[in-house]
């Protein structure tokens, strides 16, 4: 098994590596010449959707009763491997925008995409830096666009929750925002830690009734983050769908 889940993950990594060179030139020259910033998530979704076939993903949804479509919200996931932030792009909302590690920003077709479709870059090692980012996202949550944080800000190595960052909290208060609490089950198990190969796996998402951050000032932070950790806790508990 682990020989035909090495051959599937080559496979996925080939694949998607083309895949995004060219829709992403593609992708950004119609963004460009048109304003159609629209085509670069329809190519995005495109491409996790190929990459999840490819490797053998699959997920199921409990909760999406609870997701606010119909307004800006701040998506607070746990973090298990590097599968969940492009399955939950694609399974939470259709134009999710991402704080993303400044990292990424070596690939460079990946990152001015990234840009050009609204996702923020965050670098934590400068303090400055990460809190304009920080207030851009909160400015772009109130023109509407929602967004998906992993406030863990790694991968867990067990099922605990590591502490939380409190960047994406103060983004939703200075919005107003609403924050959704997300738990995803199966990550470790499809990739994991220190690992390339990608198994084929289904992965629960679980998703929580949105905590409203309207009213609230940055000192009650704290109180937040640890009602959001609680409910993403309480998510977990409940295990796989």
């Amino acid at each position: 098994m682990i020989i035909i889940a090495a051959v599937r993950s080559f496979i996925t990594y080939v694949a998607i590596s083309l895949y995004v060179f060219v829709t992403g030139i593609v992708g950004m020259l119609l963004a460009t010449l048109f304003g159609w910033t629209g085509i670069l998530y329809i190519f995005g979704h495109g491409g996790v959707r190929l990459g999840l076939a490819l490797s053998g993903i699959r997920y199921r949804v409990a909760g999406a009763e609870h997701l606010p479509l119909d307004r800006a919200a701040v998506y607070c996931a746990n973090h298990q491997s590097n599968v969940d932030p492009p399955l939950l792009f694609t399974a939470l909302h259709p134009r999710m925008h991402i704080l993303y590690k400044a990292e990424i920003e070596q690939i460079p077709i990946l990152a001015r995409a990234f840009r050009m479709g609204g996702f923020i870059p965050v670098d934590r090692r400068n303090k400055e830096v990460a809190m304009r980012a920080i207030d851009a996202g909160a400015a772009s949550l109130r023109h509407g666009n929602s967004f998906l944080i992993f406030p863990e800000g790694t991968r867990s190595k067990t099922e605990e929750l590591l502490p939380f960052k409190k960047g994406g909290f103060i983004m939703a208060i200075k919005a107003g925002a609403p924050i959704v609490p997300v738990a995803v089950q199966g990550g470790r198990a499809a990739m994991r830690r220190g690992s390339r190969i990608i198994r084929p796996v289904t992965i629960s998402i679980r998703i929580g009734e949105p905590i409203p951050t309207a009213g609230l000032d940055l000192k009650q932070r704290d109180v937040l983050i640890a009602r959001v950790r609680e409910r993403i806790s309480d998510l977990i508990a409940l295990g796989p769908v």
